[in-house]
């Protein structure tokens, strides 16, 4: 025989019910209005260690969300504070609370893509890391010269320059700048095969004089057909024990250098300065590209000991200083003329 719900427990779970029903519909309805139908671009910082209830607040005064505790309520019933990932975060407005929570719980963290130009300095891949907001300025250049750090690397120098390989990284500001210059060193060991190395050991080179000799080469020709006759230059030059006389040498260590090389910029006391040294300078100049790692290591069968600008990015390129001067004379006068 069934027993009888008293008038008490009906009405106590009809109340459940009810309220479960209307929770839920509220949550529902909640979950699928955004907070404003116009499209507003809002970037939001989770930063690492936040509580869920931390990340409501966030929200909230971001203007991404309208009411904490219905937000909570339905990151809630997804377990969402398990699973949020630090970092940097895109949203728009027009988002649902729904779809603000799925990207959070995917981890969709704003990515940059950020292009290191081959050839360049460690300065100057400061500055475009630092566009974006991606380094702590004082840091990286402290790392840079970081025994510790470069040892964990791999690089037997004094200083990073040369190895962070220029590419495309896919970079959040929540990683470190650690990080992310060990990202770029990855990258330059991946490029720099053993089988290079071995090229480069074979031409009597140590693997810190032939990253920087593949510097030099970078930094004098953005022309790629003309990065092996550049490097023909220069091995024909260490080989008759002749200096190099690099203008971009002459001005690497200089904190204020506007561009032009001066005759007195070829005059200057500088370790890197190879219009007064022998030989290589202490390290590289900047970082190279695959090109010139390559050219390096495969200079064209040339004789030619110099070369000079043509003022168009290309060069002239000579065997003898004789016709070396009638060139310089010839494209220093139609510069005069242009």
């Amino acid at each position: 025989m069934r027993k009888k719900i008293n008038k008490k427990t009906y009405y106590i779970l009809l109340a459940l019910v009810t309220g479960i029903v209307i929770y839920s519909t509220v949550m529902v309805v909640y979950s699928l209005i955004p907070i404003d139908q116009k499209k507003a671009t809002v970037i939001v910082d989770i930063p690492t260690g936040s509580s869920f209830l931390q990340i409501t607040k966030i929200l909230n005064d971001a203007g991404i969300i309208r009411s904490r505790i219905l937000f909570y309520g339905l990151a809630s019933s997804r377990l969402a504070w398990l699973s949020i990932r630090a970092g940097e975060y895109e949203f728009n407005t027009s988002m649902s609370p729904s779809e603000v929570l799925s990207k959070l719980l995917r981890g969709e963290i704003k990515i940059y893509p950020v292009t290191i130009p081959e050839d360049v300095s460690v300065k100057e891949i400061a500055e475009i890391l630092m566009k974006y907001k991606l380094i702590d300025e004082e840091q990286f250049f402290e790392l840079a010269e970081d025994e510790e750090f470069l040892e964990s690397l791999n690089i037997q120098a004094a200083s990073i320059e040369g190895y962070l390989f220029p590419d495309t990284y896919f970079l959040d500001r929540s990683m470190s700048t650690r990080l992310i210059m060990r990202k770029m060193v990855e990258q330059f060991w991946k490029k720099v095969t053993p089988a290079m190395r071995d090229r480069a050991n074979k031409l009597g080179f140590t693997m810190h004089q032939y990253v920087t000799l593949a510097s030099i080469i970078g930094k004098e020709s953005g022309k790629t057909d003309e990065k092996n006759l550049i490097s023909a230059v220069f091995h024909n030059r260490l080989k008759k024990k002749m200096r190099l006389q690099s203008d971009p040498t002459a001005v690497y260590d200089l904190l204020n250098f506007t561009g032009a090389v001066l005759r007195s910029h070829l005059k200057r006391n500088s370790p890197y300065n190879t219009y007064i040294i022998n030989g290589l300078p202490p390290g590289p100049i900047a970082n190279p590209g695959l090109d010139s790692l390559n050219a390096a290591l495969y200079p064209a069968d040339k004789n030619y000991l110099y070369f000079v600008s043509r003022r168009d990015g290309s060069h002239f390129f000579s065997s003898s200083l004789e016709t070396h001067n009638q060139a310089v004379s010839r494209y220093r006068s139609n510069k005069n003329k242009n």
